[in-house]
């Protein structure tokens, strides 16, 4: 019998970091609605990636559901791998009781409908301002995934309007230790160059992918002006708003004049 291969695509692999080949490389796909072929597929992909690429890891396989509901259950073929501690299955609902920690939090936001979704991004932000033991870049990146996970749950509201209704204020973002300590680093440098860097992380990830004539201009900008772009930044709700400011603010000359 001559079987015909059939090409396949996995959502992920995930490598471990090389000179560790006791851990485990790891297939991951993300399910969102019901597929009663999903574990033939999954596994069908895993093996004919292992058989053509030969890696010298161990393997597991991680199934990720918004609700168990999704999951096709037992198969006749398959329920010795799915039963073993090879392959784990998340049901994301259910892992996010009983909400307690910030990832918990922010999943449940991710999950629920759009009215239960501001009363727990509200919990979240409650809690985030409470947690003083934080990593400073944990904390803006919580509040950046936040921002963005409201924003594609209500596409019809502007990005001022959501953070006015789950009470999110610019202090927050300010008084973060992320947004005091990138700055203080690039003034601690000396270098031009090094707060050009900085500033530019924080734009993309307030306004997405920064085309280079923007990132010129950007990098064209005396000390004084990279400071204020860095307070303004906070106030942009996409990359519209960086345009405008600079077109208003422009390239000043060694005299301060624009």
């Amino acid at each position: 019998m001559e079987l015909k291969q059939t090409a396949f695509r996995l959502d992920g692999v995930f490598l471990p970091p090389d000179g560790q080949p006791d851990w485990p490389l790891y297939f991951v796909a993300v399910q969102l609605q019901r597929d009663p072929e999903l574990y033939a597929r999954l596994f069908a992909e895993a093996f004919l990636y292992l058989r053509q690429q030969r890696p010298v890891h161990p393997w597991q396989a991680v199934v990720l559901y918004p609700t168990r509901t999704l999951d096709p259950g037992p198969h006749l073929h398959y329920d010795v791998l799915l039963q073993s501690r090879q392959v784990t299955r998340v049901y994301l609902d259910e892992w996010a009781q009983p909400r307690q920690t910030h990832v918990q939090r922010l999943l449940s936001v991710l999950l629920s409908p759009p009215p239960q979704a501001m009363g727990e991004a509200r919990t979240l932000l409650d809690q985030l301002r409470a947690d003083r033991s934080m990593d400073t870049a944990q904390a803006a990146a919580f509040i950046n995934m936040l921002e963005t996970i409201l924003v594609s749950k209500l596409p019809r509201l502007r990005r001022e309007e959501i953070q006015a209704m789950v009470e999110l204020t610019d202090i927050d973002l300010k008084q973060t230790r992320f947004y005091q300590e990138v700055f203080a680093e690039g003034r601690q440098e000396g270098r031009q160059e090094g707060e050009v860097a900085l500033l530019l992380r924080m734009l993309q990830r307030r306004c997405g992918v920064l085309t280079l004539p923007i990132r010129e201009q950007i990098a064209g900008l005396p000390l004084r002006q990279l400071d204020a772009l860095g307070e303004a930044l906070l106030d942009f709700g996409g990359l519209v708003d960086l345009e405008q400011w600079l077109a208003a603010h422009g390239v000043e000359d060694a005299t301060g004049a624009q």
